[in-house]
């Protein structure tokens, strides 16, 4: 099993979400903040992808949100004061369990369709 550090593939993400990779591509047109990393025409995806891209997801299939409105939540998000951490330790140890529960919660979710 890769890192949560590892980079993903498209289709490995797409696997994840349950979605079709060209959902992704088109995603990455209408939100600008899904950005992955391209090498030699491939896209790669971080952890942080990961999460913004089930979040995107969620809002559109669970929320049931257009995309207009899931840009203007993710807009209002960014907006929002981020809490003050003192040290970058505990802020990367919180990252690291979010992004844990997330995919935990994905496996879950999973589970039901299998």
């Amino acid at each position: 099993m890769k890192s949560e550090h590892a980079y993903r593939t498209i289709t490995e993400v797409a696997e994840l979400l349950q979605i079709q990779p060209s959902v992704l591509r088109f995603w990455e047109t209408q939100f600008s903040q899904i950005k992955p990393t391209k090498r030699m025409g491939r896209r790669y995806y971080q952890s942080d992808d990961i999460v913004l891209l089930a979040k995107i997801r969620d809002y559109l299939y669970k929320d049931f949100l257009t995309i207009k409105g899931v840009q203007k939540k993710l807009r209002s998000e960014l907006d929002e004061p981020e809490p003050m951490i003192t040290s970058s330790a505990v802020s990367q140890d919180a990252g690291i369990r979010t992004f844990v529960q997330e995919i935990s919660d994905i496996k879950q979710e999973l589970a039901q369709y299998l």
